[in-house]
């Protein structure tokens, strides 16, 4: 925190110089503008593939057709009671920072994930910041409807999206994932702008029986495992014939891997625990909250409704989670470290506002009144309760 506090102030203060020096820095890289041109643009369209263009366009048919349901459940209304009017408005919050990184690896698809939801929920400006930007982490911001997008990263994007330099403009709120200094960026800026929640290292619990994949099981923990050095991977079974033979699995799929020595790694951080029965699971799941939470079981449909503490739920072997993390539809942002106790992942409610109205009606009803004054007294506070009261005078009350 002591450091990201001092990359935090010095960007408050010095603006765009900061910037340029803490990307040379951190980053290696010399920046005069940090602002992805149009012509950059066209040049990564033409750096990219086309297979890659497609997978991309069709991850976002899927990303935006579920965001759009996701919207239907945010709705004005306005209902009355008591002679009062009462009203919710749902208003898309003005600009949006997206954070996508890019550190061990280009992931394009955080700005699908961040932006097009933010987009369908009428966001007027998303802009869009990733380090050492490759080409296709431009093409899939431009798809996904990013309005400007910047090639700046770390501690010092965070800082000029949360209190604005003369390049990058000041947002209402930051989403998207980034390292423990991202976070903890985000954390510091929060209260001056929002922020969608702190999200730290992946994780996945996979819950299985003895009719479990083995080869689908160890390939799913393997894929969460590559993530990151930190990230952290469960195995929770009624079988130990089952755990014996995904075991055997990870040792046979894992030196085949490119990313060894990052799973490898997180591999440490692992846990194969054997449970006495489904239910016991099933508690040991809701009391760890993961971010990602696999059913590979018998009948996984009758256990779902128990389960209650998750990032995001895959029901099924065929269900990998991979499938969420690119191209299903649901989003891939989801809490981490037991978060999912309290919140759910990114979604259209991240971008939108949920306010009230209220209106009374040609009458002031008595019992509003003296109910108001009555509860004004019990606190104490007296301009409270006279506010309420000097409406007695009103001839508007019945």
């Amino acid at each position: 925190m002591k450091i990201v506090n001092k990359i935090i102030e010095d960007v408050k203060n010095n603006g765009d110089a900061a910037i340029r020096d803490y990307t040379k820095k951190f980053d290696k890289i010399s920046l005069n503008s940090f602002v992805v041109t149009k012509q950059e643009i066209r040049q990564a369209y033409k750096q990219v593939n086309k297979e890659t263009i497609k997978a991309l366009k069709f991850a976002k048919k899927n990303i935006e057709f579920f965001a759009k349901q996701q919207i239907k459940q945010f709705k004005n209304f306005e209902v009355r009671k008591n002679g009062v009017i009462l009203g919710q408005r749902v208003i898309p919050i003005e600009k949006i920072g997206v954070y996508i990184p890019g550190g061990n690896y280009p992931l394009p698809s955080t700005a699908l994930m961040c932006i097009i939801p933010a987009k369908l929920a009428g966001v007027k400006e998303i802009i869009a910041c990733s380090p050492k930007i490759k080409p296709e982490t431009i093409v899939a911001a431009d798809i996904a409807g990013a309005d400007k997008i910047f090639k700046i990263g770390g501690v010092q994007a965070i800082a000029a999206m949360a209190y604005g330099t003369k390049q990058i403009p000041k947002v209402d709120k930051i989403v998207g994932p980034g390292n423990v200094y991202v976070t903890a960026a985000k954390k510091a800026v929060y209260g001056d702008c929002g922020i969608d929640f702190l999200a730290g290292p992946s994780e996945v619990m996979i819950i299985a029986d003895e009719t479990g994949n083995p080869e689908f099981i160890a390939a799913d923990l393997l894929a969460q495992a590559e993530h990151d050095i930190n990230a952290k991977v469960d195995l929770v079974t009624t079988s130990r014939k089952l755990a014996k033979k995904v075991n055997q699995q990870i040792k046979i799929q894992l030196p085949r891997l490119k990313t060894k020595s990052i799973a490898e790694s997180s591999l440490k951080n692992s846990n194969t625990i054997i449970a006495k029965n489904l239910n016991e699971a099933i508690n040991i799941a809701n009391k760890k909250s993961p971010e990602h939470l696999e059913l590979q079981i018998k009948n996984p449909e009758n256990v779902v409704r128990k389960l209650k503490n998750y990032g995001s739920l895959f029901i099924g072997e065929n269900t990998a989670e991979v499938f969420g993390d690119y191209c299903s539809g649901t989003n891939h942002v989801l809490p981490t470290d037991g978060a999912a106790r309290y919140t759910g992942g990114l979604s259209v409610k991240d971008f939108v506002k949920i306010v009230t109205y209220q209106k009374f009606a040609r009458k002031i009803p008595k019992s509003m009144i003296k109910t108001a004054s009555k509860l004004a007294d019990i606190e104490g506070l007296d301009a409270h309760r006279k506010a309420a009261l000097i409406r007695l005078k009103s001839k508007n009350t019945l």
